[in-house]
Formats: structure tokens, C-alpha cells, sequence
């Protein structure tokens, strides 16, 4: 997933003082979803887009908090709205726009949005015998027809109003990290044999979910199955409390009384377009929350993946 990213915009904006402000979760919240493709959006949505994002107070959000990739990521994941491939568990709708923090919040449309996390009993594709800490079933007795290499990872690419929506389920969790969702950012590549290729990665980040809606579910089946300690927010060696801006979503239930129906979630990734950062390698020592590839912290899932670990997997990440 590397090449070049050329940048035809010679008169992108940069008077905008990036600091440690907390993005607006509903930023663009109002823009209909029409598709995940670019260019199906109409020229008027994107303009609506643009407008939302920069309507209060006038002022534009600040760039999305970058943290590290975690040792679970795998290249080549489909492009494709569901990525559930019949795995159990509460719904959870995602619907994510991207935007350019340092050009007025104009929308970025092509834009692909990778994402990847664990299942109900805290199991990720490619790693199916890593163990999630605590109590949990083995990740064969699910019982589903999941593909153990690509189940719960996909890419989707952004409409003209920088527009993404994903269907899956609300993640469980592992020790020694509280309940999250991986994802990246890339620009200047194309969909290519079902995934994305070429371009760059502009922005490395994480979801995060807020602690009361997590803990009811995880006291609804399948993830009731899985015991022991669970990390709260506060607790998390990734998530920084900067609400929004540090990834946290914006849940609605789909019917109040019954978290079993699922949830809507939402959120508004300011990215700069220009910048690369791919999550991995850029530091030294070890970083807070997930380990480096063969450092895992005590507690840690510490098992053998199920095939070989992707030749791009990070010795050592760090959080910026």
C-alpha cells in the first residue's frame, strides 16, 4: 500500500493554526449518504458539506489525533460496505466523513477509509488463536462461516461529500485495552482486484466508545461469553479523553429500550491530505496501548496467528 500522492490543489489553504481543540462529533452528520464511491454525490452536497463542517462559530475543526496501528493490522482488506461476514454480535452502523482540516473543512472525496477490529469475544481476523485475555470461548466455537483471514476488516471509498458507511458490529474488547475500532485514511490510490492500492496514508487513528453503551452490550450474548476485567476510557493507554477529536463516536441507539438492535455511530475525520502517517515505525521505545509486534504487555494477546504476520507489521509504533 505505497506510491506517490501528487497534490493538484497548488493553492490549498494552510493560514489555519492546528492545535489541541476537540472536532465537533456532528460535523457533517447532516450530508446524505448517496454512496461509497466518490462522484455519485451531487456538486450541491459537497458545497452543503463544506458549509456544515465550518458552521459553528464559523471555524473549522482540527486535525484528527494519529495514534499507532496496533500489531493486528493486515494488508489487502476488501472493499465492501459489510464487513460482518456472518460474525455474531449487536449491529453497529458507522457512518464516517473525511474532510480537510486545513482547508476549511472542504470534504475530500476519493478518500478510502480502512477499518478493522476484533470480534464479540475480543478475536481479530488473521490472529484467531491470539488470546483475548479474561474468559472467552475459542474463536472456532462461534459457530459462524467467516472467512478467519478477512472477517471484520474493509475499506470504503468516500463520496463527493468525503461520505463512508460501514455495517458491522459492535467490537468486544481484549486485554489490556478498552472497546475500539482501528482505521486509516488513505488518498491517491485506486480500487484495484476488490481492494485499494497505491497512494498514501494520511492519517492512522482509532474509534472509541463510550463507556456506559459498551458495558451494557458486553452484557448482551455473545459477548457475555467473554469474562474478566475490562478497560474503561479513563483507563486506556490510547484514547487521551479529547473526546471527537481523539476518536470518540457519536452513538445513537436504533431503539432506545433494546441495545440488542444496535447502534448508529458516527464521526467527523479531519485529516490532512498532504501528511503521511502510517501508524508504525515512527518511534522509538514502546508505545502507549497496543504492543509492537513480538512486545506484547503482560495481559496482552500473546498467541500464534494463524498464518505467517504480514511483512509490513510494525516492530515499533508511536502515539503523536
Amino acid at each position: 500500500m505505497t506510491g506517490n500522492h501528487k497534490d493538484t490543489s497548488i493553492t490549498r489553504r494552510r493560514a489555519l493554526a492546528v492545535t489541541g481543540g476537540t472536532v465537533a462529533a456532528g460535523g457533517l452528520a447532516v450530508v446524505g449518504y448517496q454512496s461509497a464511491f466518490a462522484g455519485t454525490a451531487t456538486e450541491t452536497e459537497a458545497t452543503t458539506a463544506a458549509a456544515s463542517a465550518t458552521s459553528a462559530d464559523g471555524a473549522c475543526m482540527t486535525l484528527m489525533s494519529s495514534v499507532t496501528e496496533g500489531p493486528y493490522y493486515l494488508d489487502g482488506a476488501l472493499v465492501r460496505k459489510d464487513i460482518t461476514e456472518g460474525k455474531s454480535g449487536v449491529p453497529l452502523t458507522l457512518r464516517l466523513t473525511v474532510v480537510d482540516a486545513t482547508d476549511g473543512c472542504t470534504p475530500v472525496p476519493g478518500a478510502a477509509v480502512e477499518i478493522w477490529h476484533c470480534d464479540a469475544w475480543g478475536y481479530y481476523s488473521g490472529y484467531t488463536t491470539a488470546n483475548p485475555g479474561g474468559s472467552a470461548p475459542a474463536e472456532s466455537e462461534d459457530g459462524s462461516t467467516a472467512d478467519d483471514d478477512t472477517y471484520l476488516r474493509g475499506y470504503q471509498i468516500a463520496n463527493a461529500g468525503g461520505v463512508v458507511k460501514f455495517e458491522t458490529i459492535f467490537p468486544g474488547w481484549y486485554t489490556p485495552r478498552t472497546c475500539h475500532i482501528h482505521l486509516k485514511v488513505h488518498t491517491g490510490g485506486e480500487k484495484e482486484d476488490g481492494t485499494y492500492e497505491g497512494g498514501k496514508v494520511n492519517h492512522t487513528g482509532q474509534l472509541f466508545f463510550a463507556d456506559d453503551i459498551a458495558e451494557e452490550v458486553f452484557t448482551l450474548e455473545p459477548y457475555a461469553q467473554h469474562s474478566g476485567t475490562y478497560t474503561r476510557l479513563d483507563d486506556d493507554m490510547v484514547y487521551d479523553g479529547g473526546g471527537a477529536a481523539s476518536g470518540l463516536l457519536t452513538l445513537k441507539p436504533v431503539k432506545k429500550a433494546d441495545p440488542s438492535k444496535g447502534y448508529k455511530g458516527s464521526l467527523t475525520l479531519g485529516v490532512d491530505p498532504d501528511a503521511e502517517n502510517t501508524g508504525a515505525g515512527s518511534g522509538g521505545g514502546t508505545p502507549p496501548g497496543d504492543a509492537p509486534t513480538g512486545t506484547p504487555p503482560s495481559g496482552a494477546p500473546s498467541g500464534t496467528p494463524t498464518g505467517a504476520a504480514p511483512s509490513d507489521a510494525p516492530t515499533a509504533s508511536a502515539s503523536s
